[in-house]
């Protein structure tokens, strides 16, 4: 149902001096921040070039979809917009609104563009809003009635109405990162009014860290639930993990983050991919997920793997790895675990090849005891006349001027004889390579 606006001082927190319903309220609404400038994470929306902070100190706003995971703040954005402009604020919620509902919302935004006040229609999962409901918007949208946030956790691309889609800005809210999660929990026992005058300890920050997995919310509620285990008057508390497990009723799995468990699972996934076992690898990949370990961490070891283990035997494998890196950092934890299961299974199943990883790694040795060798004359870059009188880039034969855009020239220092680095194998695509570099090198890469 649409908040009206006689309740929008709570909703916003502007009945400060009276604390009459704290207690009844939620530490995560009693904390809810109402600036920008109290916003934990969405830099990239709320910084100093950000556009919200464009759009609120331009005193304009744009209808908006909200896309992130849940507890990255789109209701809380949509709150500060309403507050930084002195809108009126609506709020529906599409699990339980139909088009009776925004129609009365719109009545609502009506009567206050009668008395000289803009609104803003904040509608939460819109993605579950079918066409009927979404098509009573567009109207309101057009006639500037009302700028609409939608929030969704999932891609409005395929579940909002394409015409409704094409009149809002869609923004992408990331999940909270360990630090911000850490500044939200601290700034709470800190500055809520219920809790700022109690010794309140958490021993094990890392336990609540991965329980929250990058939502704020989660882990506000699992603050709250621990001190609630504490008797009433009660003004010391310590939250130990022991106790955060018995609030929450969930046991982390043993995963230290630092320590050596972490390294002997991480160097077994790997492992387990090189060994070309994708059942094995999945089977690490969980342990890993379960134990709070960062997918982006995971991502990063998994385009390395890409090019020190599988190289030009299939050259799609680092695209693919880097798309899942790319995937991880958009989607977050829980979805992206299907994109890095994805990953795993491809680069644990193809072809592999550690040859571009040993030449270099051979190259460098070389490269370091060889630093004064110079560069062949014409091979050296010739940009003014003086070069070119020096003799720089004469005699240097362009390939594609020769048949098959080849032609054998010597690219080594001077003095130094010409010998293979890279040498690829028999698997993938590197068969190919192999054959075709000695076609071209015969004396560097004899059978």
């Amino acid at each position: 149902m649409a908040e009206t606006e006689n309740m929008q001082s709570d909703l916003f927190g502007f009945s400060a001096t009276s604390s009459a319903g704290d207690s009844f309220q939620p530490l995560a609404e009693r904390v809810r921040p109402h600036t920008l400038d109290d916003m934990a994470g969405q830099e990239h929306l709320v910084g100093a070039n950000g556009p919200l902070r464009k759009f609120l100190s331009g005193g304009q706003m744009p209808s908006m979809i909200f896309w992130g995971p849940p507890g990255s703040g789109k209701t809380t954005l949509a709150e500060i917009c309403a507050t930084s402009l002195n809108y009126s604020f609506e709020q529906l919620s599409a699990i339980d609104s139909g088009v009776k509902e925004v129609r009365k919302a719109l009545e609502q935004a009506e009567k206050s563009r009668r008395s000289g006040r803009r609104t803003i229609l904040f509608i939460d999962e819109i993605h579950r809003f079918n066409k009927a409901q979404q098509d009573t918007l567009l109207h309101a949208i057009e006639q500037g009635l009302i700028v609409l946030i939608g929030a969704t956790t999932e891609n409005p691309s395929f579940e909002v109405n394409g015409a409704l889609l094409s009149r809002m800005q869609v923004y992408i809210l990331k999940p909270l990162g360990s630090e911000e999660i850490e500044l939200v929990i601290r700034r709470a026992l800190k500055e809520d009014r219920l809790l700022r005058d109690l010794s309140i300890e958490i021993t094990d920050l890392d336990f609540l860290l991965q329980f929250s997995g990058g939502d704020a919310r989660k882990a506000l509620n699992a603050v709250e639930a621990a001190i609630s285990l504490f008797p009433e008057g009660a003004s010391e508390m310590v939250l130990t993990r022991e106790l955060l497990e018995r609030a929450l009723q969930y046991k982390a799995p043993i995963y230290d983050k630092g320590g050596e468990n972490h390294y002997d699972i991480i160097s077994a996934f790997i492992k387990s991919m090189r060994g070309s076992d994708p059942d094995a690898a999945l089977f690490w990949l969980a342990r890993m997920i379960e134990g709070g370990e960062d997918p982006k961490f995971i991502a990063r070891r998994m385009v390395i793997f890409a090019s020190e283990d599988i190289g030009n035997a299939d050259p799609y494998a680092i695209t693919l790895a880097i798309a899942v890196f790319q995937a991880v950092a958009m989607i977050g934890m829980p979805e992206a675990r299907i994109n890095l299961a994805q990953g795993v299974t491809y680069l644990a199943s193809a072809p592999k090849s550690n040859a571009s990883y040993q030449g270099i790694n051979e190259a460098m040795r070389e490269a370091k005891v060889m630093q004064d060798l110079a560069v062949p004359l014409h091979l050296r870059n010739a940009p003014t006349k003086l070069m070119k009188n020096e003799g720089y880039g004469a005699g240097y034969k362009y390939p594609h001027s020769y048949p098959f855009h080849f032609v054998s020239q010597h690219y080594f220092p001077e003095g130094m004889e010409p010998k293979a680095y890279y040498r690829p194998g028999d698997e993938g695509r590197e068969k190919y390579i192999r054959e075709r570099l000695s076609h071209l090198w015969s004396e560097r890469y004899s059978p």
